[in-house]
């Protein structure tokens, strides 16, 4: 929005016909005021609560293996980007290799004993209780291998998701089991802007909500985002309610924990009758505007609604867009008399 003004001559709202008793009988009303003016416009304005919060990662974890055993390879950098499934860590796996052939071996020899069960059975040469001692032979053997070959598969640790991992912490040599935190690894895109706001706002806050923000490490830059979370329970002792925005980051400038200054869209008006800030008057408890037409002033109460760096939202009557308010020289006017 731009603020265009005029300097116009009005006629004091005051002077309500009243003359002079000037000596020489000269009458007269009271001269005209330079004043300055501009137009009341329509324009979108934004109803929005302040917060400030943090960015937070969309999915963090700190990764551990799920077998014993000592770290035999590393795969990735201290830093890097990484898919979901890509290897990050290589747990000593030759003892289970062996245990998963013995396994395996045990598994056949069930088999063919459970295939030939079966052939004796065709000839009447065995019970069905061989042929089921037989299939539950083969079975066990089956999870035996199973369950050894999931744990040798599991001795390379791999991303659960796309993400960006941290800082290592084990070294190759590293004995480690399933309480030994290897690495962390965390999402970049998008990312979470998280912040709370006082109870009183709970009828006014939905998913699907617009919150801009900005960071305080990145000056100067702007983002925005869709609220994708609302805290059904207000938080003690402070009685906040936690807000959480998911927010586009594809250039990865916004990292976790980064300290946020966010505006959440409660309301959005696109036909707003707004006025610059200057014509606003406070005056005794209340707000005023002063209105020029046909070269006379007359001062308006008014409701403020939102007001955003110089300019001011009119809520209910009272100016209309197109009016010309005062905006330099109020101080020269004062209302008509009654």
């Amino acid at each position: 929005m731009r603020l265009t003004s005029l300097a116009v001559l009005v006629l004091l709202a005051a002077c309500n016909k009243a003359k002079s008793a000037a000596p020489g009988g000269g009458g007269g009303g009271m001269p005209p005021m330079p004043v300055e003016v501009a137009a009341a416009i329509r324009d979108t304005v934004v109803d929005a609560i302040q917060a400030t919060g943090q960015i937070e990662a969309v999915q963090s974890v700190e990764l551990r293996p799920e077998v014993d055993g000592r770290i035999v390879d590393i795969l990735v950098a201290e830093g890097e980007g990484v898919a979901a499934g890509t290897p990050l860590f290589k747990v000593d796996d030759a003892e289970l290799k062996a245990q998963v052939a013995r396994a395996e071996a045990d598994r056949d020899v069930a088999q063919r004993g459970l295939e030939r069960t079966k052939q004796l059975m065709a000839q009447n040469a065995s019970s069905q209780a061989d042929l089921e001692r037989a299939d539950a032979g083969y079975r066990a053997a089956q999870a035996s291998y199973d369950l050894l070959k999931t744990r040798l598969d599991r001795t390379v640790v791999r991303a659960p998701f796309s993400g960006v991992v941290g800082r290592r912490l084990v070294s190759i040599g590293t004995y480690v089991n399933s309480q030994t935190p290897l690495i962390s690894l965390q999402s970049v895109n998008p990312q979470h802007a998280s912040f709370q706001v006082p109870e009183r706002y709970a009828e006014r806050l939905r998913r699907g909500q617009l919150v801009s923000f900005q960071v305080a490490a990145l000056p100067g830059k702007n983002f925005s985002g869709e609220v994708i979370f609302v805290d059904p329970v207000v938080e003690l002792p402070a009685r906040t309610i936690l807000i959480k925005a998911r927010v586009p980051n594809p250039e990865r400038q916004l990292q976790a924990g980064m300290f946020i200054e966010a505006r959440l869209a409660t309301d959005i008006r696109p036909n707003a009758v707004v006025v610059p800030e200057d014509a606003i008057l406070p005056l005794q408890g209340s707000t005023y505007v002063w209105v020029v037409k046909e070269g006379k002033a007359d001062r308006r109460e008014v409701t403020l609604g939102v007001r955003t760096a110089g300019w001011a939202e009119i809520r209910g009557s009272g100016i209309e867009a197109g009016d010309q308010v005062v905006v330099g020289g109020a101080e020269r006017l004062f209302p008509a008399r009654r």
